[in-house]
């Protein structure tokens, strides 16, 4: 007698949780003109409807943009440039100035393997216009000059290393 019940049970769960009704409503006749065909390469006339070319995609570059770039391309690089220091300080100083996704990729480097000590001069930043997301900053240290890539998420947003890149000899 315990299987009927059972079912029973089940049943009635089931039917506890299915909606009761569609109560979703109809979607609205739409009153939008489609737009005109939109070009992707720059060579073949307007870039948006209207006839207007998008200065940059989405974040405008400043010089407050650029100082911050820079502050922070030189100040992971420090952080980074310290083969002397023990892997756990050495992990936590440099994460405050990585993505979450380079903490995790950094994680497994020993400071001890690094072969610049100290950043020897600014850092000088490579900047596409278009783009005010990302920033690629050479930055000199005494083994060489190492390429720090950065990006934001938004024009108020920090700037976050990705990648730091060795010199090739």
């Amino acid at each position: 007698m315990k299987k009927p019940l059972a079912l029973i049970a089940v049943a009635l769960l089931c039917a506890a949780c299915a909606p009761a009704a569609n109560t979703t409503p109809a979607p609205a006749e739409s009153t939008a003109t489609p737009s005109a065909p939109v070009s992707l390469s720059a060579s073949s006339g307007p870039q948006a409807p209207g006839g207007t070319v998008p200065a940059t995609i989405g974040i405008t570059w400043d010089q407050a943009s650029k100082d911050a770039a820079v502050d922070v391309a030189e100040k992971a690089m420090a952080d980074f440039a310290r083969p002397g220091v023990e892997e756990t300080q050495w992990a936590n100083d440099l994460a405050r100035w990585l993505t979450p996704k380079t903490t995790a990729d950094y994680s497994a480097v020993d400071p001890a393997n690094i072969p610049a000590s100290r950043v020897t001069g600014p850092a000088t930043l490579s900047v596409d216009e278009a783009n005010g997301y990302g920033v690629k900053a050479d930055v000199p240290t005494d083994a060489g000059t190492y390429r720090v890539q950065l990006l934001r998420t938004g024009e108020e947003a920090p700037w976050k290393v990705t990648r730091l890149t060795t010199p090739s000899s």
